[in-house]
């Protein structure tokens, strides 16, 4: 994908798929939001919170937090994270559907944030089992970001020197040992969820599962 996507259309996947994982979230019984997520130490419930606190905050707001927190920044994330979760689950989720439509961010190309939704929904539904289609044009979008740089995750560490194909659309970057599979795995795998790596396939994919291990918090069993 080459030519410049819109800030709109970027958003605009964005809100979709909060859209679609809200519509998953209504269907969960009580106890399933305290299941483990991919998310390192956090359970699905917090990840629902974490994202509603992300599309809550602009950067004045951010720089404060991040100063108040002295730079710790897993201190600045549990205080958001604190302060946009209910007191229950089904207000949580109420609160996550106020922000559904949100332009607001921090610092980055929208890119990012469309990653933010697309991982961490992810990071939700697969230790539920809830199976979602991702829109493979916003996947896409987040794969060329991921392996452009080390943004918040190490992803261009962890994809240098492999050959990137997705088998579902147009993704296919860099040169080395294959890694194939759906646009969604190999985000996912970039971003350090090493469980997904079970859905590629080719040379490269031991390196990768590696990487991931050794560069990232997210997905610990």
């Amino acid at each position: 994908m080459t030519q410049k996507i819109s800030r709109n259309l970027l958003w605009s996947w964005a809100h979709a798929e909060r859209a679609a994982l809200a519509r998953d979230l209504a269907e969960l019984e009580v106890e399933q939001w305290a299941t483990g997520s991919l998310c390192g130490r956090w359970s699905v419930e917090e990840v629902v919170a974490h994202l509603t606190a992300a599309a809550s905050i602009g950067p004045a707001r951010w720089v404060a937090s991040v100063v108040g927190a002295k730079f710790d920044f897993d201190l600045h994330n549990d205080r958001r994270l604190a302060e946009h979760r209910g007191a229950t689950p089904s207000e949580t989720l109420a609160r996550f559907r106020t922000i559904q439509t949100s332009t607001t961010s921090t610092f980055g190309p929208i890119e990012a944030w469309v990653g933010e939704v697309l991982i961490h929904a992810q990071d939700i539904r697969h230790p539920l089992g809830i199976k979602h289609q991702s829109n493979v044009d916003a996947a896409t979008a987040v794969a060329h970001f991921l392996v452009k740089g080390d943004f918040t995750v190490p992803s261009k560490t962890a994809s240098a020197g492999l050959r990137l194909e997705a088998t579902d659309g147009p993704f296919a970057v860099g040169e080395g040992p294959l890694v194939s599979g759906p646009t969604i795995a190999l985000v996912m795998a970039m971003a350090g969820r090493r469980s997904y790596c079970e859905q590629l396939t080719g040379d490269g994919v031991k390196i990768l599962q590696a990487r991931a291990c050794s560069g990232s918090r997210h997905d610990e069993a």
